[in-house]
């Protein structure tokens, strides 16, 4: 007898609706349960195992069978997974295609990409406010955070911290001019304040909680899942930095409604593959770049770039150019490592450049001879 007759698929979805399940992932997978294979929602994966909310409640699963090489294909919190309906142990089978994946660079020398969670409708960057801002950061998280497919939201923690009014606006304003189109709440875990905007905002879907150590993730998970779920550490008052308190991606149901997955602190957040991404954050500066005189105008020094010309109109903040160029490079040299094609055109206008240098060079010295 198959799962799907064996358990009416009304009481499956009433079990996991509270976890993301909805007709479109019932469709995507129908071809398993005609195996009598059962789905469920990946809450948290370890080396070789797994935990797996499933109609029967969470079980542990081996994950012998979706280990392959690459790791932007490994299981992980957040997938949707196909296992089997008994066994000991039992096994996940496969997992359901991914809707949106935040992925990153590692900060290996290997440069691999390392998928975070799965199948998120909002990526929260959480931010402390007890220390200085960070917006070269901030843009780094949102430009991942775009590429992921999410809808990213940054969220100002420890507010109680900027008494003033006007000096926590300020703040605001400078986040949202880092990341334009983002939504940017302040919250407090101490008085509440946000805490009930930011649950509502959550209440339809899935959200991944990121930032790095110190930003209070922790404790704003405990705020939206009213207890004390998780374990939360001081930061240091030297820089605001905290230790790892979670140490692991867990997904957890929110009172509510939606679904949060925390991550731990992220020391480096490395770009992979993210162009649309980096794009998306700095959307008004390609759209400066649409009026430069040269299609491919890198805005250095070429005669009628707009992009420079809105930096000498304090129409553009400088700081923000230098970031966009310091992410595209980044992300430029992430992608060439594994794209040939794409080395031999560094290479190649790297030799250019350099050639144009010395013939600029003893051009110059010509002249003064």
């Amino acid at each position: 007898m198959s799962y799907s007759s064996s358990f009416p698929q009304a009481s499956l979805s009433h079990v996991l609706t509270p976890f993301g399940w909805d007709d479109a992932w019932a469709a995507e997978f129908a071809p398993y349960a005609e195996q009598g294979l059962v789905p469920g929602r990946v809450v948290r994966v370890d080396r070789g195992q797994c935990d797996v909310m499933t109609a029967d409640g969470i079980v542990r699963a081996d994950t012998a069978f979706v280990t392959p090489h690459d790791p932007l294909r490994v299981l992980c919190t957040g997938d949707w997974a196909a296992v089997e309906a008994s066994g000991n142990p039992r096994y996940v089978k496969a997992y359901l295609p991914r809707r949106t994946a935040f992925v990153r660079s590692t900060s290996s020398q290997r440069s691999e990409g390392q998928i975070l969670a799965a199948n998120v409708d909002h990526a929260i960057i959480a931010v402390s406010l007890a220390v200085e801002l960070d917006l070269g950061r901030i843009e780094r998280f949102l430009a991942l955070a775009w590429e992921s497919g999410a809808q990213p939201l940054v969220v100002l923690t420890k507010a109680d911290l900027v008494p003033d009014p006007a000096t926590l606006g300020h703040l605001v304003q400078d986040v949202e001019t880092a990341g334009p189109g983002v939504q940017v709440l302040t919250v407090s875990a101490v008085t509440g304040e946000g805490t009930d905007i930011l649950a509502a905002v959550l209440g339809g879907g899935t959200s991944v909680l990121l930032g790095i150590s110190g930003a209070g993730k922790s404790t704003l998970a405990n705020a939206l899942l009213g207890a004390e779920v998780m374990e939360v550490q001081e930061a240091r008052e030297v820089d605001g930095k905290g230790r790892h308190t979670t140490t692991t991606r867990n997904l957890l149901a929110l009172p509510g409604g939606g679904v949060l997955i925390d991550t731990p602190g992220l020391r480096g957040v490395g770009l992979w593959d993210a162009e649309a991404g980096v794009g998306q954050v700095f959307s008004e500066i390609e759209a400066y770049a649409q009026r430069c005189r040269f299609h491919d105008c890198a805005h250095e020094a070429e005669p009628g770039c707009a992009v420079l010309g809105a930096v000498e109109a304090g129409m553009l903040p400088e700081r923000r150019l230098e970031s966009y160029r310091k992410l595209l490079r980044e992300n430029q040299r992430i992608v060439a490592k594994t794209d040939a094609r794409l080395r031999a055109d560094l290479r190649r206008d790297w030799r250019l450049k350099t050639a144009q240098g010395r013939a600029n060079y003893a051009a110059k010295r010509g002249g003064r001879a």
